[in-house]
């Protein structure tokens, strides 16, 4: 992967064929990623990749996010794709517990199918869309194990009905959750050997809509 400089100075570059006037400045890149100069000065003297940021631009101008992170197929500048990928967690597992996202920059890049998109919510909504495993039985039949499930993280309002990742003091899950009239939650296992759990809301953290699945069928 290219190092932080490098990736702007390709962004600049993109910037000018664009027909931009002028020479373009780091202020131009902090624009065209939606990064406050402030933050933008940052991330470089730190040489943190915003890697939401990039997607989106990306997406926007139909480059490559292959050729500008890691300089693949160098020949062409704007090298239109009808590529999506998101962030994968391998090392993430939900359900049994245990899992947890110690470093969010401890990812892979998974490729998303075009026919997936709409069900992710769009292009647009990719940034939001992490990918994690799931473990044990207690989400049978709806999700099995080893399945990999997409989380939508900007889906955090649990006014309806769905099925959620969350972390409560006893670790990470993926849960069905219905919010009772007293505020408390009723945690479902879809697996019926599972107890219903009934948690305050003030001990669960939402991480996040469960919004697609792909895997084993049993």
């Amino acid at each position: 992967m290219l190092i932080v400089s490098e990736i702007i100075e390709k962004i600049k570059d993109i910037l000018s064929s664009d027909g931009q006037n002028g020479k373009v400045f780091d202020k131009d890149v902090a624009n065209s990623l939606e990064i406050t100069q402030a933050n933008f000065a940052t991330m470089k003297n730190r040489g943190k990749i915003p890697y939401e940021n990039i997607l989106t631009f990306c997406a926007k101008k139909k480059i490559s996010i292959n050729w500008l992170l890691f300089n693949q197929d160098p020949g062409s500048l704007v090298d239109t794709t009808d590529k999506y990928w998101i962030k994968y967690f391998p090392s993430v597992s939900v359900s049994a517990g245990g899992g947890a996202f110690e470093n969010e920059d401890d990812y892979e890049a998974l490729d998303v199918p075009p026919y997936f998109i709409n069900m992710l919510g769009g292009a647009e909504n990719l940034k939001n869309i992490d990918a994690i495993n799931v473990t044990g039985d207690s989400m049978e039949p709806t999700l099995n194990n080893s399945n990999i499930v997409f989380l939508d993280k900007s889906k955090t309002n649990l006014s309806r009905e769905g099925i959620y990742a969350f972390t409560t003091n006893h670790g990470l899950f993926v849960k069905r959750i219905q919010k009772r009239v007293d505020g408390k939650l009723d945690i479902i296992s879809d697996n019926k050997d599972y107890p219903l759990q009934i948690l305050p809301s003030s001990e669960v953290n939402i991480l996040g809509k469960v919004v697609g699945s792909f895997g084993r069928v049993y």
